[in-house]
């Protein structure tokens, strides 16, 4: 990834409001959230543990996750976690997985309780409240490997999309053994748009769902085994989307 297309935290915001996303390097993720490599190591460890999705259309056994949710008070920073909830998508923002509830096994309670996770959650919703000032965010929280024990995985099966919600922050844990997983980022009503790969853990990507789509390209294996650790949070106004 080209660095001169990274923003530092505290221009994050800006680059919302100017352009709909924004892209941080791991180094200031991890200095912005004081926090070590030691602390991402072990909250990272927890992706080795992450169930199949029992849930993807396209015949695929490619993908494993975990979800859970939580809200953040934007005013007083107090961050909880929901009772456990199934995952939902209207057609229009996902028409090959939406229209139906997805459940999915809940994030390790030892990970959801972590200074590192805790640290994500508040301080990229803060920040997203600055792009857009709310009382309450509704955080859903997605651990995703997509691996290449099939000989490709896709990171986005329903291709180029929106979320549904206000932002979207896509953080690159680990690329192992593999090529591909390019993320391209196109303006919603407009023809610009920019495509890059996230190579280097932690690496942060943030989305204004509103104003623009993304996807990520197949990723294929560079030996027997590859995989593509992501974890992506997803802030909403309002509530969580639902059926009703």
């Amino acid at each position: 990834m080209d660095a001169m297309i990274s923003t530092p935290p505290s221009q994050a915001a800006g680059a919302l409001r100017e352009q709909g996303w924004a892209v941080i390097q791991p180094e200031d993720l991890l200095s912005w959230l004081h926090a070590d490599q030691a602390a991402a190591d072990a909250v990272h460890a927890s992706w080795s543990d992450l169930p199949p999705d029992t849930h993807l259309r396209d015949g695929g056994a490619y993908r494993f996750r975990r979800h859970s949710c939580f809200t953040l008070d934007t005013t007083t920073g107090e961050l909880a976690q929901t009772p456990h909830r199934a995952h939902w998508q209207p057609v229009t923002y996902n028409a090959l997985h939406g229209g139906f509830q997805r459940w999915f096994e809940p994030v390790d309670p030892a990970i959801c309780a972590h200074p590192l996770w805790q640290a994500l959650l508040r301080q990229i919703g803060q920040l997203v409240a600055q792009a857009k000032p709310v009382p309450m965010w509704f955080i859903e929280a997605h651990q995703f490997r997509v691996d290449t024990a099939g000989g490709i995985g896709r990171p986005t099966p329903e291709g180029a999309h929106r979320d549904g919600v206000d932002f979207v922050a896509v953080l690159m844990l680990e690329r192992h053994a593999i090529k591909g997983g390019e993320t391209r980022v196109f303006e919603a009503e407009g023809p610009r748009g920019v495509r890059f790969t996230l190579q280097r853990p932690w690496s942060t990507v943030l989305l204004d769902d509103e104003r623009v789509i993304h996807e990520t390209s197949p990723i294929q294996p560079l030996a027997d085994h590859g995989w593509r650790d992501t974890l992506v949070l997803t802030f909403r106004q309002g509530g969580f989307q639902s059926e009703t």
